[in-house]
């Protein structure tokens, strides 16, 4: 189980993340939903502390951390339990697609190299990407990109993998075989956090939906409830806008 108490942001005199609760089942996919600029990103970015929370505990199965007292080992505690997506694709520049997976295996898992490898290669294929191993970033396409960057998180065996508008940066070509490659990940019934701008893949995906606006979690629920039924009018005018 993943429980996150009163987590709270700020930058600077802006209150991105006010006191955030939330607890998420193992094995259950939760969308998050809301207008640019509410804290979507920044709540995931917290919980793995690629922004340090300013209050608030997160408890990832064993592993608990509270922001008042976060220590280096607590943080690289978490780190190894969650796992990130980014919407930039994150991708090492200088490494291949090969390496890029390997390098969490190897440099935060300790595992040896021979054994890493074989694990990443396992992981190209169920990606679809097998023939570009040794092929580097620059030369790949931003689906092929962003394949990676989910066959990097995948690897890692995260209890918690957390999914930052994944395909935002792509053209539209590529965001279907990106979405393929989530739905797979999801059938494994592995818990998921995901900020998504497509409403669709969400309401498919989903088994419950969170709709944040201010840095707040307003309403949430089955996607059929949040879709077709919703309660809060912030909620009502943000599915309006993105309906056209």
């Amino acid at each position: 189980m993943i429980r996150i108490e009163g987590l709270t942001k700020r930058f600077g005199a802006n209150t991105v993340l006010d006191g955030i609760d939330l607890i998420i089942q193992d094995g259950e996919r939760v969308v998050i939903i809301g207008p640019s600029g509410t804290g979507k990103s920044t709540l995931l970015r917290t919980l793995n502390y690629l922004d340090r929370p300013d209050a608030g505990r997160i408890t990832v199965g064993d592993v608990s951390v509270d922001a008042a007292k976060a220590s280096r080992s607590d943080i690289l505690a978490l780190r190894r339990v969650t796992s990130m997506v980014f919407q930039n694709y994150g991708l090492f520049a200088n490494k291949t697609a090969l390496e890029n997976i390997m390098e969490a295996l190897v440099t935060v898992q300790k595992r040896p190299r021979d054994e890493a490898e074989a694990q990443a290669r396992s992981i190209l294929a169920e990606t679809g990407l097998v023939d570009k191993a040794d092929s580097y970033p620059a030369s790949l396409s931003g689906g092929q990109q962003q394949r990676v960057g989910i066959g990097r998180a995948m690897a890692i065996g995260a209890e918690l993998m957390l999914f930052d508008e994944p395909t935002s940066a792509l053209d539209p070509e590529w965001v279907g075989e990106v979405l393929g490659l989530m739905r797979s990940v999801a059938e494994r019934r592995q818990t998921m956090l995901i900020v998504t701008h497509e409403m669709r893949f969400a309401r498919e995906i989903a088994d419950r939906v969170i709709f944040m606006e201010g840095g707040h979690i307003v309403e949430q629920g089955a996607p059929d409830a949040i879709f077709d039924t919703p309660q809060d009018p912030r909620l009502k005018k943000f599915l309006r806008s993105v309906s056209g």
